[in-house]
Formats: structure tokens, sequence, C-alpha cells
């Protein structure tokens, strides 16, 4: 065997070696002992609107790159498998997309299922240092599946015209491109899903998807940071975290969006705080009503539960503006009895309300709380309503002890929920006052100093231990 043969052969075993690794890395994602569990939740979700939030490193652009392939390639595990999928995936540049998406995807796509290669720059032989245009994957059930490469800087008109079946984003788009995005996957009612570390803050993601302000059902996402995933080591995560200040490790460690002068109460878990509601609901838990009261702004009401522990659960949620007295005394009415909420001897409802309900205005001679009266609401207006304590106060049962927060909310009072994640300082200690009705009828209930329901009123201690391990079980399931 001569030279030139020798130097052929060893290409050849290189080509194969490269081919079985990659063939490997795709068979071995998420399989072996060490597995990234939040990797596999957002593979596992069917919703049409995924979103990873991730710090640098924690594996988010990494299962962006394994959804793309299997779609493309017919083998994705957990959803119906096509043939033909035609999907983009966007960078906002395209040195990123060469650097961070693309070369992602090539390290999970073998040569043997590539049927063909678009370059915009350099060559299709060697296209880890170019920029490609389009991959040709070869599909499992016949055909040929696309996956083309888009970048932001582009501009929003090169991103018309195409029916799609799927997007990824890699890092945050502008607001107009995510929008034309969702234009070009409404045909084959396609998918988007998004992996980004949020550096810019609370923008119109935040809204759209973290707080899902329009609450869409088809809206997902999870927080990825260095302790999800398995991969990296402690050594690494600590020598990162020296490496950064308090402000950059919120988003390059944990994910989390920043805010200008800060959240309210960065305490809030969704994960921790927000459980799945359970019923019945124990005669002895029921505590009381809160009402932030609102005409023209939305009324927001909140059903109250205490349990022996002194833990207190958010259970049932009226948001709603634009509608009269009437109305909203039917609704709290129909809640209360569709819970099977407490009454007195005459069948009234007890709420707390702020003492605003007790001003008169020129179009009613009879104030918000003497109205709600008059329709079997026995609302009480002595509320302390002084914000500072009060956030105070909150904060101290949204504290996670040993055994827990003290602070728990239904995940069916959404409004509430998203007040929690957006409501933030103006300076000093004011917070801004917009969207605040759930967060202030929330602070009147903890300043109540609501006392545990009395253990003399349990059928037995053998009851009190069973439901305290019910809400203890059920206060570790997430969300989701």
């Amino acid at each position: 065997m001569n030279k030139e043969e020798i130097l052929n052969r060893l290409a050849q075993i290189e080509y194969e070696l490269k081919r079985r690794r990659k063939s490997e890395k795709l068979d071995s994602y998420n399989t072996g002992k060490k597995k990234h569990k939040k990797q596999i939740a957002f593979h596992k979700c069917k919703k049409r609107n995924r979103w990873v939030f991730g710090g640098n490193r924690s594996g988010k652009t990494e299962c962006g790159a394994v959804e793309t392939v299997w779609i493309a390639r017919g083998i994705h595990p957990y959803r119906k498998n096509r043939q033909n999928v035609f999907g983009w995936v966007v960078s906002l540049s395209q040195q990123v997309q060469r650097d961070v998406a693309q070369s992602k995807i090539l390290s999970y796509l073998p040569k043997s299922w590539i049927e063909d290669i678009t370059m915009l720059s350099g060559r299709k032989d060697s296209p880890e240092g170019g920029v490609i245009d389009q991959i040709k994957v070869k599909n499992v059930f016949g055909g040929v599946s696309t996956i083309g490469f888009k970048s932001c800087d582009q501009g929003r008109e090169k991103f018309q015209g195409s029916s799609l079946d799927f997007v990824w984003f890699d890092e945050e788009p502008p607001k107009e491109i995510y929008e034309e995005c969702l234009m070009r996957v409404m045909d084959k009612r396609g998918d988007i899903y998004g992996t980004m570390t949020p550096l810019k803050g609370q923008t119109f993601i935040y809204s759209e998807i973290y707080l899902n302000r329009k609450q869409n059902p088809q809206v997902w996402y999870e927080f990825m940071n260095w302790q999800d995933n398995p991969h990296l080591n402690k050594r690494e995560i600590k020598l990162l975290e020296q490496s950064l200040d308090e402000s950059s490790l919120d988003a390059r460690k944990y994910g989390k969006f920043s805010t200008g002068a800060g959240l309210v109460f960065p305490e809030f878990d969704e994960s921790v705080h927000v459980i799945e509601p359970f019923s019945p609901l124990p005669l002895d838990w029921q505590y009381t009503i809160s009402i932030d009261p609102g005409l023209n702004n939305p009324l927001a009401a909140h059903w109250y539960c205490v349990d022996f522990d002194g833990n207190i659960y958010v259970v049932a949620e009226h948001y709603e503006a634009g509608k009269d007295i009437d109305y909203h005394a039917d609704i709290i009415k129909r809640i209360s009895k569709k819970l099977g909420w407490h009454t007195d001897g005459k069948g009234r409802i007890s709420a707390l309300i702020d003492s605003a309900a007790n001003q008169r205005t020129l179009a009613s001679s009879k104030s918000v709380a003497e109205l709600f009266r008059e329709r079997d609401i026995l609302v009480n207006t002595e509320v302390d309503k002084d914000v500072f304590s009060g956030i105070c106060r909150v904060k101290s049962y949204l504290k996670q002890n040993d055994g827990g927060p003290n602070l728990y909310i239904f995940n069916t009072c959404k409004n509430m929920i998203t007040e929690f994640k957006s409501y933030s300082w103006a300076g000093g200690d004011v917070p801004v006052k917009k969207n605040d009705h759930c967060m202030d009828n929330l602070r009147y209930l903890i300043a109540s100093r609501p006392l545990p329901a009395q253990k003399e009123n349990l059928i037995s201690p053998l009851k009190a231990d069973k439901l305290r391990r019910i809400r203890r079980l059920r206060s570790n399931n997430k969300r989701r």
C-alpha cells in the first residue's frame, strides 16, 4: 500500500469515527446515569410555544438543537413524527449562528443523514467553518426535511412568505421577527420554541411568555440553572460564581429576568409557592375572602384558607373590570358555593375589603361597602394599609424554612401569580402602582394576622396529621 492509499484509508477511518461519534452523541442524549431532567421536561411538553430561560452553560441550547434534529429526522420520542418537515433556526447574527446553533445541530447530525447543504458562505463539504443557508435532512418516513437558518440582523422582510412546521429561537429575537414567525407556523399549526439567557431585562418575552399576560394556554416555560446540568463540574460552577457580580448571577446562573429597581418579592418561586388545587377544602381551614375593589379598574377577590400550622392558601380568584356590584356579588357567591365556603347562620359571606370602599361617590348615595353588605357579603373595612410593613409580612410568609414556606397559591389564581412575578419597586420603599390589585388584597389578609385553625375543632389528631402530610406532599409538586 503506497503513501496515497494509506492517507485515503486514514481519511475514511477518521470520517467513520466522526460519523459514529455524532450518532452515538444523539443516542446517548439523556439516556445515561446523568440525566438533565429539565431538558427531558422540555421535550415531553406538548404545548406549541415552549421556552427555556437558562443561564450560560445550563444546557438550554443543547435541548434546542436536539429538538430540531429529532423533528427534522422524524425520530422525536414524545411527539407525532412527520416527513418533509420545514423549519427555521433563528439566531441573532450569522456569526452567532455559525458558532452556536449551527455548530450544535451539526454535532448531532451524522453526515449520512444529510441529503444536501446550501451555504451562504464557505464550503458545504466543510460546513462547520461557513454559514449555512439550509440543511436537507433525510427523514426516516421517506422524503426530505429542511432546516433553514435565519439571523435577526437580516431584518423582518427576510422572515416573510414561508409556511413552517417549527421555529427555534436561539436567544431572544426582536418582537417584530417573533410576531412574523408566529404567522409562519399558523398554517401548519407548527411549534415555536426558544432557548435564551434573559440579559435584556423585562422585554416582550417577559410579558408574553413569562407573565403570559394574554393567558395563552399553549405557552410553557422552564428555568434552567447550573445546578440543573448534571454534566457541569461543581468546581467549574464555583469558579463561574466567583467571577460574576450579584446582578449578573441572576441572569447568567439562574436564567432570571432582571428588572430596573428590582422585584418586590424575589422570594417568590413558582415551582414552590404555586400548587395544584385540592378539594374538598377542610371547613376548619376556611378563613375569609379579601377584596380590592374596582369598577373601571379590576376588582380582585381571593379566597384564603389557613391550616393547622398557620400556612396560608390562596384557593380561588375573581378578577374582572368594568362590572357593577351586583355582578361582582353574584360571582363571589357562585364561587363560594362551588367551594363549599362557610357562611353565617343567615347564609351570609364574610370578607375583608380596602377601607376606600367606605367612600361614597357622586354616582351613588351608598358606598361600595354598603352595597356589598346589602347583597349578603359582610365586608370588614378595618384593614391595615401600611404598604411597607405589609410587604415585609408577606415576605416572611414566602420565606422557605425547614418545613417549606407559609404561603401557597393554587395555580388557578393566574392573576395573582402574574402580579407576584411583575410587582416591582418604583424606588425606595414604594412599589410601582400598577397591576397590584391582587398584591393589595393579599397584604390586607396577611396584615389581619390570621390565626391557625383551632385543633380542638378537629375530629381527631390523626386527621390533622393526615391533612398536614397531604399539604406538604402537594407543596413539593411543581405546577406543571
